[in-house]
């Protein structure tokens, strides 16, 4: 396998965008990224996007986006994984390159989801139709089930679940591309409308639309550039878990996540302790205590002891969700795994402005989709 390098990066605003369509989206994001590497060539890209047929009435979008981008007649494919899609569209994008297939592939996100379509049974789609959907359970509802196991067996409290929403709102406040750039109180989440017990409003990621891009290429073509220092990709790894909640012999753990993590330390031949910046799929404020755990970033239970301490905090040990993650910095969920890595990139060039932590090396990003039924976890490593 060959290796892999990130040299381009594009990403919109993310927020409510009323004047831009689906496409305009993707394709401000990829010129973005291509302007970003300064090379014109692509052999190949992957849109990932979740639930453009419901959202947007609008599939077969792969072809759609090259040729909205001028880009006819590369290969075009697009990856749907529920809110990895966009997570494993860059791994793909990497995997074809390592092959040799490829020298130089576009890897973006999208989805835009506030053009009328009911969003609550859109995003449904990805959960268990039968066993979960169909019996009136939302995703609100299936994270308030993780949450309340959690607090049930290692004490969590209310207080802590909502100190993971004040973390980010306050990293996204430095992020001028985020859908909330303002901070929040602990108890002005406390105090938010009742979505699903435990969780309040500012427990939950929005709605959101926007698009993220990556270009990713051999280390023989990143080798000629001479722009941004290329960011190296040691490691993807994916994995799966049982679809519907019911069947985890533990609501607790995301079974997924840690075989993904485990997967990319062992190719990138790094431990958790080795990493300096990480961005988490934190969908709902649950999500992200339980992907610290699982990852090993905390031992079980003890994730929410580290958010209260300040020590994924900006400034702290380990600083989880720069960007506002998908609380603050908004949740596309098909760009979402895409913007991650976009952001990741942005710290190990050193270019994060207000946001920067100092000295970051190595970088890990977590995307997932579901309750946690699909993953993927990159590694990513700047220049010397």
């Amino acid at each position: 396998m060959r290796d892999v390098f990130i040299i381009g990066t594009g990403m919109t605003p993310f927020g409510e965008l009323w004047d831009r369509s689906l496409r305009d989206l993707y394709v401000e994001a990829a010129l973005a990224a291509i302007d970003d590497a300064a090379v014109d060539r692509l052999d190949s890209m992957y849109v990932g996007c979740m639930t453009s047929g419901l959202f947007v009435g609008q599939e077969h979008i792969g072809a759609l986006m090259a040729d909205y981008l001028g880009r006819t007649p590369i290969p075009a494919t697009r990856v749907e994984s529920a809110c990895a899609s966009g997570g494993i569209a860059v791994r793909q994008a990497y995997l074809e390159i390592a092959s040799g297939a490829s020298e130089v592939v576009l890897a973006g996100g999208v989805e835009k989801m506030n053009d009328g379509a009911d969003v609550t049974s859109a995003l449904a789609a990805a959960s268990d139709q039968e066993y979960e959907a169909y019996q009136g359970i939302t995703f609100p509802g299936l994270y308030a089930l993780i949450a309340r196991a959690h607090m049930h067996r290692y004490g969590t409290t209310r207080e802590q679940l909502a100190r993971v929403a004040v973390k980010n709102h306050r990293h996204g406040a430095l992020n001028p591309k985020a859908q909330f750039q303002f901070e929040i109180t602990i108890d002005q989440v406390l105090n938010s409308t009742q979505v699903a017990d435990p969780l309040r409003l500012l427990d939950c990621s929005p709605v959101t639309d926007g698009a993220a891009a990556v270009i990713l290429a051999s280390a023989e073509v990143a080798g000629k550039l001479k722009g941004h220092p290329a960011v190296k990709i040691t490691a993807s790894a994916q994995a799966s878990d049982t679809f519907a909640l019911h069947n985890r012999q533990d609501l607790t753990h995301l079974g997924a996540v840690q075989r993904a993590g485990e997967l990319a330390f062992i190719q990138a031949g790094r431990t958790i302790d080795d990493i300096d910046v990480v961005e988490l799929h934190d969908c709902f404020t649950i999500a992200e205590l339980c992907a610290m755990e699982a990852l090993g970033i905390a031992e079980p239970g003890k994730a929410a002891a580290l958010v209260e301490t300040g020590e994924t905090t900006l400034g702290g040990r380990l600083p989880i969700n720069t960007s506002g993650g998908l609380k603050a910095k908004g949740h596309p969920v098909g760009a979402s795994g895409v913007a991650q890595i976009v952001e990741l990139t942005t710290q190990l060039r050193g270019t994060a402005g207000k946001r920067q932590v100092e000295g970051a090396r190595l970088a890990l990003a977590q995307n997932m989709g579901g309750t946690g039924a699909s993953c993927t976890v990159h590694i990513l490593e700047g220049a010397a």
